[in-house]
């Protein structure tokens, strides 16, 4: 945690308790309305000083001077914080917005086309209505789907996967990949980097091979694990930019419904 996280609360109280005590001590002592006593600490710690408030009697010009010692660097790192804390918000959202704009590329030029060479050796409950996603789904269906992924081993028949189509479209996206994997802003969202990482070591493994056709059985078994994870983070990444796309943008969910690699039926054309 940051130096100014700690201190903030203490600040805040520290400024919470100079108006306090003050508009009750400038209320007692110089005999001025709640609200005018409000007024006169706002503009003193603001240094804005209008002067059309000053302090009559000596307690209450002692009392102006703590207020002035203990409130305008407390006003002002508080009001600096706040804002600096509004700004770095805007700049997360900001990078999010971007890292999100990175996902949606990888799926429509990666992820998907992956997911569809990886089915035919799928686990066949992934193949039924759970990852239907529809127009219609909201977060308690989402919910149930990630479960549902959650409780499911992954496990990938290699043979039954068509391994050199695989193979060569993970090399023919090498490149791609390798653009994602330089780019600062993709370590935003480690569960997405993790998963370029289990895709690339899948590429190298797959290109490392001489005949992906006539594989031994502790060859296909090595294979197989690879495939898993990246099959079961793919998956897991699909669903949960599918939920953001929903819940954000609204004209891409369409699409990608529609796109949908778990529908037999599915087609980007509108009937």
């Amino acid at each position: 945690m940051k130096t100014g996280n700690k201190q903030f609360p203490l600040n805040l109280l520290v400024l919470v308790l100079v108006f306090i005590i003050g508009s009750v001590g400038l209320a007692i002592l110089e005999g001025l309305s709640f609200v005018d006593a409000i007024y006169f600490i706002i503009v003193t710690v603001a240094t804005v000083g209008y002067g059309d408030i000053v302090p009559t009697t000596d307690g209450g010009r002692f009392l102006v001077m703590v207020i002035i010692l203990a409130g305008v660097g407390t006003f002002l790192t508080v009001v600096a914080y706040i804002i600096e804390q509004m700004i770095a918000r805007n700049d997360l959202r900001s990078r999010q917005r971007k890292v999100r704009m990175i996902i949606g590329v990888f799926f429509s030029e990666v992820g998907v086309p992956m997911i569809q060479l990886f089915k035919p050796g799928a686990p066949s409950f992934l193949h039924n209505d759970e990852l239907l996603v529809k127009d219609g789904w909201d977060k308690k269906q989402f919910l149930a789907a990630r479960k549902s992924l959650s409780g499911c081993s992954c496990n990938v028949d290699l043979m039954k996967i068509d391994r050199v189509a695989l193979g060569c479209f993970l090399s023919e996206k090498r490149g791609f990949m390798i653009q994602l994997l330089q780019h600062p802003m993709l370590f935003d969202d480690e569960p997405f980097s993790d998963m370029i990482a289990a895709i690339s070591h899948l590429q190298e493994e797959l290109s490392a091979r001489r005949d992906l056709v006539h594989l031994s059985k502790n060859d296909a078994a090595h294979l197989s694990r690879d495939c898993e994870r990246a099959y079961c983070q793919l998956l897991t990444g699909w669903l949960e930019h599918m939920e953001y796309l929903k819940d954000h943008y609204p004209y891409l969910f369409s699409l990608s419904v529609r796109t949908n690699p778990f529908d037999p039926d599915a087609s980007a054309e509108i009937e």
